[in-house]
């Protein structure tokens, strides 16, 4: 939801007035829109243009090696025919003007009765329009301009930039958007400056195929697929659909809508860049981002350009404007990885070790298994905690940690190694995937129980144990700097471990002590709730933690009471 404006109405007019005044630099505001400075010979002027929301189109697109000018309409409306040619007028350097524009109605007739007006002045003017959307219509002619509409702008502006004539331009353009596919989806709808709801809703669990950029919904509504499933989707779609003749190169374009985080976008990016080398495709300068967006819409498109040379050679040239810089010279001049370039990892061997390591080396993966196990089943529980006045990671955190920590402790342990050669890599690896404060704790503490054992011990006994938890606290304690008192997982193992020494010092059953110890952290990581943080992310929210337990305490307490079973085995 848009929720910075002064009056609705004016959202769009506002927002181009800072957007100018950034760039004023390179840009020029007229009636309608804005041109670019020039620079160099005179060339065709190639405007280009639309409603607002879908920055960076238009206008973030006017500069050297792309568009001449932008015609700017109110949010997903068509800019009026005295803005089109009022923009194109003086965009034009005396060379000739081609319009482009998506597939629209009002954009079709509102820049056709401009490009009329401008002929009887003299000016020739030429008009490409985009028609890359393939799932609102069979027939090309009649489909609509979403995210091709950067293809195809991109490839007309390198073309004038090159010194193209007008009919070259205008064959350049048309060639682009011939060769040019997109399918997309949204996740949620967009809403419009001021308004309570959005334009359409996307049920729950579902997807909308086939969406538009101006707030129309989905061609359908499919279930929410996972990412390597909905990459093949918009890839098998798209290749059925490819032009006739087409080549094996591509450029490539994966589209956020507005709201879709890159991340997600770079996570689809894997399987889909997979799936179209595998379809026997070369990708040619790929652009993975916010290119064509619609407001606040949840949603991706995937554009596939199928390239020949000359469109390649466009696709590639540099451009530099207030949203899309590229310059292929700096690239061209690093250096490509070699084989042998850098230094080989020693790979680790596991040092000597007993046999009775060996058999602890088990029992440590065993423990594992069981960690790992309560943590995926309580992961929302203490991400739900940790949230009250954190960031609600501890849970997601943790289980990578442990998922990370078994697999290598797993595979240390079949491959021959001792309980403490196996300790110390399954916190390498805690720490390496979970990141985080709690991340590095428990790796450094489960490096520093493994140090403790050692590896080449002929037996081990209840106190060799116990020196193992207490290497584990001190490690969490000298890294954290944590007290009894801070609320932190400190809380509940401090009070574990020393009830854990008193009675097995006192000789009691080890079994029976840890049983014991573990519910002593269980009572105290509950008392936490009444305490107020002093370290970490919750300590500027102290007055939102009171009242809820520490994450830390209670997935340590959750953990030790699992594995209570463990020593009797």
């Amino acid at each position: 939801m848009t929720k910075i404006f002064n009056s609705p109405a004016d959202f769009s007019d506002d927002q181009f007035e800072g957007f100018l005044d950034i760039y004023a630099d390179r840009l020029r505001g007229v009636a309608g829109g804005a041109v670019a400075l020039r620079t160099g010979e005179p060339q065709v002027a190639v405007v280009i243009g639309g409603g607002s929301g879908h920055y960076p189109a238009f206008a973030g697109l006017v500069g050297t090696g792309f568009a001449t000018g932008a015609v700017v309409g109110n949010i997903f409306t068509s800019p009026s025919a005295a803005q089109v040619y009022s923009v194109a007028k003086a965009a034009n350097q005396g060379q000739g003007v081609v319009l482009s524009f998506g597939n629209y109605a009002g954009d079709t007739m509102n820049f056709g009765i401009a490009a009329e007006r401008l002929r009887k002045e003299g000016i020739d003017t030429r008009i490409v329009v985009v028609t890359d959307d393939i799932a609102s219509s069979d027939d090309e002619k009649k489909r609509r301009g979403i995210a091709g509409d950067f293809t195809v702008f991109k490839v007309m502006g390198a073309a004038a930039a090159a010194g193209l004539d007008l009919g070259g331009v205008e064959r350049a353009g048309r060639a682009a958007n011939s060769a040019t596919r997109t399918l997309g989806v949204a996740f949620s709808g967009c809403t419009m400056p001021g308004a309570d709801n959005p334009l359409f809703e996307v049920p729950e669990g579902h997807l909308g195929l086939g969406l538009g950029i101006h707030g129309e919904p989905g061609i359908s509504d499919e279930p929410m697929p996972t990412a390597s499933a909905l990459a093949d989707m918009l890839v098998d779609k798209l290749l059925v659909s490819a032009p006739a003749g087409a080549g094996n190169k591509v450029g490539v374009i994966l589209n956020g809508l507005g709201t879709t985080k890159y991340e997600e976008l770079f996570l689809l990016w894997g399987p889909v860049s997979k799936r179209l080398r595998d379809a026997g495709l070369e990708l040619v300068d790929v652009e993975v981002g916010e290119l064509v967006t619609s407001l606040d819409m949840g949603g991706t498109s995937l554009t596939l350009m199928w390239l020949d040379e000359e469109l390649e050679t466009f696709w590639k040239a540099d451009a530099y404007t207030p949203a899309y810089r590229k310059q292929a010279a700096p690239v061209a001049a690093l250096e490509s990885f070699q084989d042998g370039a850098e230094a080989e990892l020693e790979a680790a061997v596991a040092p000597e070790y007993s046999e009775a390591s060996a058999q602890l080396a088990g029992a440590v993966v065993a423990g594992l298994e069981i960690m790992a196990s309560t943590l995926h089943e309580h992961e929302q529980r203490l991400g739900d905690i940790d949230a009250v006045a954190g960031d609600g990671d501890h849970g997601r955190g943790m289980v990578k940690g442990v998922d990370a920590a078994l697999q290598t402790a797993t595979a240390a342990s079949e491959g021959g190694a001792g309980a403490a050669w196996v300790l110390q890599r399954a916190g390498q690896a805690w720490a390496e995937k979970a990141g985080g404060t709690s991340g590095v704790l428990w790796g450094a503490a489960l490096e520093a129980a493994g140090t403790s054992l050692e590896n080449n011990r002929a037996s081990y006994t209840p106190a060799d144990f116990v020196a193992a938890a207490h290497a584990f606290a001190d490690a969490i304690i000298e890294l954290g700097r944590a007290t009894i008192g801070d609320k932190t997982l400190v809380d509940a193992l401090l009070p574990f471990t020393e009830s854990l020494a008193t009675a097995v010092t006192a000789g009691a059953d080890f079994a029976g002590s840890w049983q014991a110890a573990a519910a002593v952290a269980v009572e105290q990581a509950a008392a936490t709730a009444a305490l107020s943080p002093k370290l970490g992310r919750a300590r500027p929210l102290a007055a939102k933690s009171i009242g809820t337990p520490d994450a830390g305490a209670t997935s340590l307490a959750l953990l030790v009471t699992a594995l209570a079973d463990l020593p009797a085995k």
